[in-house]
């Protein structure tokens, strides 16, 4: 039997002989010897230096199919979150927290697939798990063998994620200050709530301080002390904290008091950077609320702050809270509220200072402990005008010709008004029960258009910018606003109090990148995402393998990559050689 010998040649042509010579660049032995699977790598690792469908082209045979394109995701929108994630350190940062757990890397690529979510598809986690798995493309998570997202693995990496939360708040809160270079000396804070279309509210249990369930206390080992057992629980559970269900009924900020609720408070810089958010009960009080933010806070030993609230925050047990520690507020006054303070800061007066177009402002003294500035809006007075005049109208059409009509009808008609906040507030009942507009009330409420009263503690601070830094908390309901639109805070689709929480978190996390994305470009996140959209993924397939490969990046889409200071993709994201005829894939 003949023995034959393989060798790689390479034909050159020779002048002088006029005809082609073989030059041997490889000698591989006798063919029977050959190592075959060594040919294969090394014809794959020349072919890792071709363009893939040329590899593909060379490595196939005459009578293989041509390459086939697959399917197309978006990935413009994630890659950019993915670089803001990468670049305020978060992936290291989650990396480091899983080392002293039993979870993998990949968890922390499943909560920025959560997190992306949130800012780009929202729903739940079952249609969240869907949209990873078959609509998008993220580096780690969805681009190998273990593309698909599970319901299930996306609940874990909740229950992992709200176990570590307390460390994550802290550190991110430190990364994104650093590498941002925030300003953190005036947090703008602010409540809101958020309902749950359930029949019930939640179970009460025994909370701490600052909100969360007690452990189930112990059973009495001795039964004949039960009812002193009893008793001595009941006074620590009494110090110790309160009985309440995470979702339950409270003052609604959504106008739906018929429905269980949580609260949420958030600390935003004055960039309109979002640096915290809490989760309580939904029957907590503002004093508890600033108590734990501050002493949250003040864990993580920061230098003097200036708490900036509304006017829900008012209170004097709220303002005592504020201010322990050396920190202190600016706060909202309700001007309305016939309070002491109130009727004196207008009654003092004073010369009016322009500080912005639509803003004059004037420091009045009524106490050396306080500072008080009356800020006046002419544009928000004109409204106000407007505004009033139309409920005056509204009242005067509905209280026309009533002298004629019956003490009882007259009554009804009241009663009927009542219930219309607007006219409501400039009805008068006369001694004999005829209804009047009262013209007093109208002029009381025309000097006090387009004005608000600003309450401070901070001796340093000048009138501007204390008003300038009140008017700043309209970053907080912004922050609110998209968190109930475009993120989709709501509906919640979670009745444990651990995932709504861990809910609570992945909607902060996703704000925050959608903030730093707009303060870097100039633009509202649902135009970025827009420009974003266009840069795609494509995966095609052929007789040698697989790979992906990303369109060519538009003009906008190259613009806003490099105002975030995120590397474009490259061309090929990943190649995948087909697995040789016999051989078991890893």
């Amino acid at each position: 039997m003949p023995v034959r010998y393989l060798q790689l040649v390479h034909n050159r042509w020779d002048p002088a002989a006029g005809a082609a010579k073989m030059q041997v660049l490889h000698s591989f032995g006798r063919e029977d010897q050959v190592d075959r699977a060594a040919i294969e790598r090394l014809i794959a690792s020349l072919s890792r230096l071709l363009d893939p469908a040329a590899a593909l082209r060379a490595t196939g045979t005459a009578a293989a199919p041509e390459l086939a394109f697959v399917s197309a995701r978006p990935l413009g929108a994630t890659w950019a979150l993915d670089g803001v994630w990468r670049s305020l350190g978060l992936d290291t940062l989650l990396a480091r927290l899983l080392a002293s757990t039993r979870r993998g890397e990949r968890t922390e690529r499943v909560i920025f697939g959560l997190v992306a979510a949130r800012a780009i598809e929202p729903g739940s986690k079952l249609a969240t798990a869907a949209w990873l798995t078959r609509r998008t493309h993220i580096a780690g998570l969805t681009d190998g063998e273990h593309g698909t997202v599970s319901e299930d693995e996306c609940y874990r990496a909740m229950d992992w994620l709200i176990e570590a939360a307390p460390q994550l708040e802290r550190e991110v809160f430190w990364s994104v200050a650093s590498l941002l270079d925030l300003e953190v000396d005036l947090l703008l804070f602010d409540t809101t709530s958020t309902y749950f279309e359930v029949d019930d509210a939640d179970e009460p249990v025994l909370r701490d301080e600052r909100g969360h369930p007690r452990p189930n206390p112990q059973p009495a080992a001795d039964a004949g002390a039960e009812g002193e057992g009893r008793a001595e629980d009941e006074d620590e559970d009494e110090d110790a904290g309160q009985r309440a269900g995470f979702r339950t009924w409270g003052k609604s900020k959504d106008f739906r008091g018929d429905l269980p609720q949580i609260v949420i408070g958030m600390a935003v810089t004055r960039t309109g950077i979002p640096v915290r958010v809490w989760s309580w009960p939904g029957n907590t009080a503002d004093s508890a609320l600033i108590r734990q933010a501050k002493d949250d806070l003040r864990e993580w030993t920061l230098a003097k702050i200036v708490w900036v609230g509304n006017r829900g925050f008012t209170s004097a047990a709220n303002r005592r809270d504020l201010r322990a520690g050396g920190h202190g507020y600016i706060l909202g006054e309700k001007l309305r509220s016939g309070s002491a303070d109130a009727q004196a800061a207008l009654a003092r007066p004073g010369r009016y200072q322009q500080v912005a177009d639509n803003l004059q402002v004037k420091e009045v003294k009524i106490r050396d402990d306080e500072r008080f500035v009356v800020c006046f809006n002419p544009e928000a007075a004109d409204r106000d005008a407007a505004v009033r005049e139309v409920m005056v109208g509204k009242l005067e059409h509905l209280i026309a010709g009533t002298d004629r009509l019956s003490a009882t009808r007259r009554a009804e008609l009241a009663g009927r008004i009542s219930m219309m906040p607007g006219p409501a507030r400039y009805l008068r009942r006369t001694s004999g029960g005829l209804l009047r507009v009262d013209k007093a009330k109208v002029a009381a409420e025309a000097k006090l258009d387009g004005k608000y009263l600003l309450r401070c503690s901070d001796p340093t601070m000048t009138a501007e910018d204390i008003a300038l830094g009140y008017k700043q908390l309209v970053s907080v309901e912004r922050g609110w606003r998209d968190l109930k639109t475009h993120l989709e805070l709501r509906p919640v689709y979670h009745r444990l109090e651990h995932r709504i929480r861990a809910h609570v978190l992945l909607c902060w996390l996703a704000l925050l990148l959608v903030r730093i994305v707009e303060t870097h470009t100039g633009r509202t996140w649902a135009t970025v995402r827009e420009d974003l959209h266009d840069l795609q993924v494509g995966l095609f397939t052929g007789p040698a393998g697989t790979f992906t490969q990303t369109s060519e990046p538009t003009a906008a889409t190259k613009r806003l990559l490099a105002a975030l200071d995120v590397a474009p993709p490259k061309k090929i994201l990943q190649l995948t050689p087909a697995t040789p005829p016999g051989q078991q894939p890893d």
